[in-house]
């Protein structure tokens, strides 16, 4: 089997797979049929009122933090997934009766949205930690990366399939197919083979156990570099849907056809640089300072681009490099630390991630409305260039990595 896929070698996590791609298509659906009920069927396209379902679902992930990354470090994550899973299931059957009732209301939307945050913010660090139980050290790197990938297909088909649902038979029936993929995965969590699970020690319940997970990242210089890097590029670079329909409306005057485009070309980029990361044996901080680079240079090449385009050009490039990073990052946390506090540590680097986009979105989008929209994605850019010189800090005061010229060539070696 080809390396890239070497972790499909493993029965479980065949299942694992199996299931993922069919839940994350009909993830992504439930996504667009919710944004179009709020802009379409609820509102007059009231955009406050979508911020406020997004607020709502996202939200969690950063409230419960401590709660959920504990919860996947003390309870068993194949049970706890099937909990969170169910969870999720009953809540989208729940908006999809509602919907197709007649009686569903905004404020209702608002709760659904509310308590399936509550679930996915407990779902997110069991599943990411729970590949670790299906496969071993050495296939966890591509094991997270075929991960990215199986996400990133579903972005790609089910807005797609949502839009075409809609159409034909209404928004509330696709609620319901989304509740019935939920069986994909649960199915498959099911019929794994149970002995073939690694084991790993739970962690102790103590009155320190919450606050464990940020005091082990404190200590790991390595770690902390990781979440600061994020942080830096979640916050002002990964603020895509405004960059996209900022660009498409004010600055080429297109349509919604033409915003969908750019996002088909960022999501090929992401498939890619999901299958890259799957290539690769182990993944360092290597990858990441080279992530940050591209991802800084393809924003300002996107920037400076003169027609629309020219423009989707670069995007494909951004979305490998943003998928570098990520996975990445992933990757690299789940291999170096240690298991008992896996858990913790992966709810704050998905915190890290999931919650800074939502904090800089207001500063991107003001600088988009004062000083145009390539100005905020010139903002972006500086944001990876940062989270660069963020790496490049490190590895030369902990690694001790020096640039040394070679004849015509610069060449980073190990200093003494």
């Amino acid at each position: 089997m080809s390396a890239m896929f070497r972790s499909l070698r493993v029965h479980n996590y065949r299942l694992w797979a199996s299931g993922a791609i069919v839940s994350n298509v009909g993830t992504w659906m439930q996504r667009t049929a919710q944004d179009w009920l709020v802009l379409a069927q609820l509102t007059d396209h009231d955009a406050t009122a979508l911020g406020i379902v997004l607020s709502l679902q996202f939200g969690p992930q950063l409230v419960l933090l401590p709660v959920t990354g504990l919860a996947a470090d003390r309870f068993d994550r194949r049970r706890l997934l099937m909990v969170t899973q169910s969870a999720m299931a009953v809540l989208a059957l729940g908006l999809g009766v509602l919907t197709l009732a007649g009686h569903v209301t905004l404020s209702q939307v608002y709760l659904f949205a509310l308590l399936l945050g509550c679930a996915a913010a407990f779902d997110a660090p069991a599943r990411q930690a729970f590949v670790g139980n299906i496969v071993g050290p050495d296939d966890l790197p591509n094991a997270v990366g075929l991960n990215s990938t199986s996400f990133n297909l579903g972005r790609l088909v089910g807005p797609a399939v949502a839009g075409l649902l809609i159409a034909a038979i209404g928004t509330g029936w696709v609620f319901v197919v989304n509740a019935a993929s939920f069986a994909a995965v649960l199915v498959a969590i099911a019929a794994m083979r149970v002995h073939e699970l690694r084991r790993v020690e739970r962690a102790p319940q103590t009155l320190g156990s919450l606050v464990d997970g940020f005091r082990y990242v404190r200590r790991r210089p390595d770690l902390l570099t990781v979440m600061v890097m994020l942080f830096l590029i979640g916050t002002l670079g990964m603020n895509f849907p405004i960059f996209l329909s900022t660009m498409s409306v004010s600055v080429f005057d297109t349509g919604a056809g033409a915003f969908g485009v750019l996002s088909s070309a960022m999501a090929v980029g992401s498939v890619t640089g999901a299958l890259l990361a799957a290539r690769r044996t182990r993944p360092g901080l290597r990858q990441l300072l080279t992530g940050s680079l591209v991802f800084g240079a393809g924003l300002l090449l996107a920037a400076i681009m003169p027609t629309f385009a020219l423009f989707a050009v670069p995007l494909v490039v951004v979305g490998v490099a943003a998928q570098t990073l990520t996975t990445s990052a992933m990757g690299l946390v789940q291999l170096s630390t240690d298991p008992e506090v896996r858990g913790r540590v992966l709810a704050i680097l998905l915190a890290v991630v999931m919650g800074g986009t939502p904090l800089g979105a207001p500063l991107v989008g003001w600088v988009a409305n004062t000083f145009g929209p390539r100005w905020a994605i010139v903002l972006g850019a500086v944001a990876g260039l940062a989270a660069a010189a963020v790496c490049a800090y490190y590895l030369v005061r902990y690694r001790h990595l020096r640039v040394h010229r070679e004849g015509h060539h610069l060449v980073v070696v190990r200093g003494a």
